[in-house]
């Protein structure tokens, strides 16, 4: 059989299978009945098994066929209904919708103003914006959920691309009345004697802690783990710990209640970017969206990517 020919074999056999009649099928794509018959009869040839069993007046599907039409079905929709699904998603570049994944903190501090931006720009395009952790992003990127995700990577998988665009410092933060906020330089060993308030070992932020603190071969206390940069910074400024975050999630309101430190000069920088499977391809809707992020990037944008300056 020609490859040529497998799209009209299969539309024959899945029209067929839905009507139970040859002659109905025929009507149904406006071919003669012995077109059809050849057409079934071709693709029969080509898998070498029986498609159809007569039982009265209606032909059955054997198991063979109800196989080939539960493959074959969802083909035959997805063509018959391209040219309106190509439309709604290119036929106007100003319209359409953009599906985003991204966690926590790049919902709360990242992307709000970049989102109302976009917005302004392109008032017509929606954007379905997915709140996931970063594993369930992962999996929504690999199985096409979501057009892409904006987050923070380390490990970057071999099928994933993380084109990383915004860079924020660590910082240590503690209550305004505790011991250290009367230091302007703080070291490690200033941080060591106090207990820190962490979020869950698994996290990559504890495990970089962890690894520096080991590298310097001081010591330190986790007097509590618990997810979240919201919920940390309210049991720091409650005085039950200090903690060492990313300064995306620091805020103005943030340096009334907490004294923030620079701690650059013994942890990296963490990055935030577009993550999304390496190879696919965005749509113009998307792609405009992630050239909003480059443009800031290069600075031809008033808000620079980088965090706001330290107390």
């Amino acid at each position: 059989m020609y490859k040529g020919n497998l799209q009209k074999h299969l539309r024959a056999f899945i029209q067929t299978a839905q009507t139970g009649s040859v002659s109905a099928a025929a009507r149904a794509l406006f071919l003669s009945q012995p077109s059809i018959s050849q057409q079934i009869r071709a693709l029969e040839d080509e898998l070498g098994q029986a498609l159809f069993e007569r039982k009265g007046p209606k032909l059955e599907l054997t198991p063979a066929g109800k196989a080939l039409f539960e493959l074959g079905g969802p083909l035959i929709k997805q063509l018959d209904a391209l040219p309106d699904e190509f439309s709604r998603r290119y036929g106007s570049l100003d319209s359409g919708t953009i599906r985003v994944a991204a966690g926590e903190s790049t919902i709360m501090h990242l992307l709000p103003p970049l989102l109302m931006r976009f917005r302004r720009l392109h008032p017509g395009i929606t954007t379905d914006l997915q709140h996931v952790s970063g594993t369930e992003g992962l999996r929504r990127i690999r199985q096409n959920d979501v057009d892409f995700a904006v987050g923070s990577m380390v490990d970057v998988p071999d099928d994933i691309h993380y084109q990383p665009i915004y860079h924020f410092k660590p910082v240590l933060i503690a209550a305004k009345d505790h011991p250290l906020a009367r230091k302007t330089q703080i070291g490690l060993g200033d941080i060591s004697p106090h207990g820190l308030i962490l979020p869950p070992r698994r996290r990559t932020t504890y495990q970089m802690i962890d690894l520096v603190f080991e590298r310097h071969n001081l010591p330190y206390r986790v007097t509590l783990e618990i997810g979240g940069w919201e919920v940390i910074k309210r049991y720091v400024s409650l005085g039950m710990g200090i903690s060492i975050v990313t300064s995306i999630c620091i805020t103005e309101a943030d340096r009334e209640r907490l004294i923030v430190r620079d701690l650059s000069a013994f942890f990296p920088s963490r990055s935030y970017g577009v993550v999304m499977r390496r190879g696919a391809y965005l749509s113009p809707q998307a792609q405009r969206f992630v050239d909003l992020m480059n443009r800031e990037l290069f600075g031809s944008i008033d808000t620079h990517p980088t965090d706001h300056p330290l107390n």
